[in-house]
Order: structure tokens, then C-alpha cells, then sequence
């Protein structure tokens, strides 16, 4: 089931654009399953927290999530405005006309006319002529679930049509979450000499568990080591096309964000890729042993410091 994204990020549907990108700033720097690894359901709610926020942050597709054109996983929603979904409205005088009434659903005259002519019947009461109608094809809609590496750097996967036909698809380099793909004349059948129509596939990026994405920028959060944070040093890390080395400065901070320049997303067609941006996390040894800890009281006594003071100077106390 897909988490209503509203709710994923905590929010009501008054919540402005920084609103949103707030609480999932804050969400994420909790909910990332490397900080709950005992926890099976951490990923998943990861997951919802990032797809949320992929739609809620374009205001093109919050107001159509909104308006209910797309669900929360930015697929199309059927739109099925027939005949019949007006017929009986208050205030309607639709009937059915007396050639239309051996048939099903309206939407079938144009095939059933179309066999009439293949098998050599006559035209329908009124005096349509089967001949001299073509129509294009309807259009398929589909939804194709991508892992987030084959989104970002382009790839190519397969399909297989209702039909029955295996079809390749080409994932172009650096497509979004929500975006379609139009393959042509790969739809439903025309209607005479009318072409087929297209399928529209929609993409759904499955989330990584180290890799986000926001614009064309991968973010990424880096454990590093008490002494890494206090003498700095080189630490290798991930990017979406390999592992790269980064300097870590000294005194650094959890929650210091370094930036690792072109190694983000570069869509078909962009001038220049992303960049990475990697949020620090210092994190303590799983044991003490007894040499830090002594090293740790010493250096207490005479280096104490505090570092809230100045976060926290003018509140109430």
C-alpha cells in the first residue's frame, strides 16, 4: 500500500514548500535505516519519506496529487469520463438511441462496426459508414518500478505488453521519479487505417539505501570516526558511478555537509551534472575500552567545553 505522503512527512495539506523540505530534512537525519539496523521496518519507512517528498516538492505534481489526477506513487489515474458517468446526473436527458441498443457499452460501437465491415455486413441504421472511419488507437498506461542507480545513470530493461510481446526499453540517463516514457505504437490497435496508439509508461524510482536524490544532487550521509572528526584524514566514499576518496577536515562536525563537485546526476541534455553532497555523522565505538576512557576523563579536566551554550544562548532557561 502507498503511504499517503502528507502523512509520510507528518504534515497537513496546508504545508508550504518549506514546510515540506523541513520535515523531511529532519525525518531523514532520524529515519535512515543505518541508524536503526535492529529495526526490519526502517527501510520501508525510509522509502515512503523520500518518495513523499520527491512529490510533495514539485509543485506541479503536489497539485496534481491534490487534485487527484495522480495517486501518492505519482502514477496516472484513470480517467473514465464515458458516456454512462453522466447519463442518469440530475438534470441529464442522455438515452440510448435504438442502434446503440445491442451493445454493451458505447465505447464498442466503433469495433463492432468494424467487424460488420470485415465481414461483409451492412453499415448500422443511421447510415455510418464503417469505411470512412480511422481513428487512432487508445493509449496504454503502464507503471514500471526502477532501481534508483538505472534511473540515475541511464540503462535499459524489458517489458512485456499485454499482448504478449517483449519490448526493450531505454531508461534515458538521469530520469526522475513520476516521469513517463511514450512509447510509440505500442498502445491499442487504430481504428481503420487509423495508427496505433502509443503506452505511456510511468517510472517509479525505487529507493536506495544509501543514495538520495534531491534536484540533480545525490545526498549521502558518512559515519566517520571520533578520531577522524578530531585529526580529519581521507575516507573512501560512494558515488553513483564508484567509490571516490574525501578529505575530511579537522574538528569536524556531525551534521557538516562536504560537497563532492559533478559527482550528482547529470540528465540527457543537461549541461552539467549534480553535485554529491555528504552529510557527516560521527559515530562513537560499539565498546570503550579502558585506555579511552582515561584518555577521554584527563583530557575533560582540562579541556572542557561547551558546545550548546552558544546553539541554545537566549532561551528560556
Amino acid at each position: 500500500m502507498t503511504v499517503d505522503p502528507y502523512a509520510a512527512l507528518g504534515l497537513g495539506k496546508t504545508a508550504t514548500a518549506a514546510d515540506i523540505k523541513k520535515a523531511y530534512r529532519k525525518l531523514v537525519r532520524t529515519s535512515h535505516p543505518d541508524l536503526h539496523p535492529d529495526d526490519p521496518k526502517a527501510e520501508a519507512r525510509f522509502k515512503a519519506i523520500s518518495v513523499a517528498h520527491d512529490l510533495l516538492k514539485d509543485p506541479d505534481r503536489r497539485a496534481r496529487f491534490d487534485a487527484g489526477e495522480i495517486d501518492a506513487s505519482g502514477a496516472e489515474r484513470p480517467n473514465r469520463a464515458f458516456y454512462r458517468d453522466f447519463a442518469d446526473a440530475p438534470g441529464q436527458s442522455y438515452q440510448k438511441g435504438q442502434q446503440f441498443e445491442d451493445f454493451g457499452d458505447p465505447s464498442d460501437l466503433f469495433a463492432h462496426i468494424l467487424r460488420q465491415r470485415a465481414q461483409g455486413g451492412a453499415a448500422p441504421r443511421g447510415g455510418f459508414d464503417a469505411g470512412d472511419f480511422s481513428a487512432p488507437g487508445q493509449d496504454l498506461r503502464f507503471s514500471l518500478e526502477v532501481p534508483f542507480l538505472d534511473a540515475a545513470r541511464g540503462s535499459k530493461t524489458r517489458i512485456t505488453l499485454p499482448s504478449g510481446e517483449s519490448l526493450e526499453v531505454q531508461i534515458p540517463r538521469g530520469l526522475s521519479d513520476g516521469q513517463a516514457l511514450r512509447l510509440r505504437g505500442r498502445g491499442g490497435p487504430g481504428y481503420g487505417s487509423g495508427p496505433a496508439g502509443d503506452a505511456l509508461v510511468t517510472v517509479q524510482v525505487r529507493a536506495h539505501p544509501v543514495f538520495r536524490r534531491e534536484g540533480n544532487d545525490i545526498l549521502l550521509t558518512l559515519p566517520i570516526t571520533i578520531d577522524e572528526a578530531v585529526l580529519g584524514g581521507k575516507v573512501a566514499v560512494p558515488t553513483i558511478d564508484g567509490s571516490v576518496s574525501l578529505t575530511i577536515p579537522k574538528a569536524a562536525t556531525a551534521g557538516q555537509t562536504l560537497r563532492l563537485r559533478g559527482r550528482g546526476v547529470h540528465p540527457a541534455g543537461a549541461d552539467k551534472p549534480g553535485d554529491q553532497r555528504v552529510d557527516l555523522r560521527i559515530v562513537a565505538p560499539s565498546r570503550i575500552d579502558a585506555e579511552l576512557q582515561a584518555f577521554m576523563e584527563n583530557w575533560r579536566k582540562t579541556n572542557a567545553y561547551d558546545p550548546r551554550k552558544s546553539a541554545f544562548e537566549g532561551m528560556p532557561e
